[in-house]
């Protein structure tokens, strides 16, 4: 990710400049992804991710998404033009779906998955991870399919305090969401 210029944005901003997957505003500072897209291995962790989520979720309130889908943060009541915190997680649990519009999600999810690549890691373990504590965004798993390691942050007293790591086997609960696992081990590898 790389900053897109000097200037200060909103979402208003952003409907206008933003035309393609992956951009993201942070505290008015707007991001733009460059090239390449993301590999295979972390589409495929992805979907996989949000295959079992969503078939947990199945005959309850929450809702598994995937990017490219908008989560607006506000800072307060802030009307959504003037939101400047914008970003599309690669996976999320929308938990309370009165958050839902037609623009997206305005709120922080329940639960959050980034799925670090090479272009984006340094980004999203500092930029993004500092956004998501502000939101208030319960849970946050920083996922390394290389290494096979996933760091889980979970919202302690407003902060995220250091993160638990573990090796990407046997399964891990989700926290901010009872019920709800990940089978590591129906990841695939490479």
């Amino acid at each position: 990710m790389r900053q897109r210029d000097a200037k200060y944005h909103t979402y208003a901003d952003y409907l206008i400049w933003s035309a393609s997957f992956g951009n993201e505003v942070i505290d008015g500072v707007a991001y733009v992804r460059e090239p390449p897209s993301p590999s295979p291995l972390h589409q495929e962790v992805i979907l996989e991710l949000w295959r079992q989520v969503s078939s947990s979720l199945e005959n309850r309130t929450g809702r598994a998404y995937v990017a490219p889908l908008d989560v607006r943060l506000p800072k307060g009541s802030d009307a959504d033009d003037k939101i400047d915190t914008v970003v599309q997680p690669d996976v999320f649990i929308a938990c309370d779906l009165q958050k839902l519009d037609g623009r997206g999600m305005r709120g922080a999810p329940g639960w959050i998955a980034e799925v670090l690549s090479p272009s984006t890691a340094c980004y999203d373990r500092t930029t993004k991870l500092r956004a998501y504590e502000r939101a208030g965004v319960t849970e946050v798993w920083l996922i390394d399919p290389i290494r096979r390691t996933v760091a889980i942050y979970r919202m302690t007293a407003g902060r995220y305090p250091q993160p638990t790591v573990l090796d990407l086997e046997g399964q891990t609960a989700i926290a901010a969401v009872p019920g709800v696992n990940i089978d590591w081990d129906r990841l695939p590898s490479r």
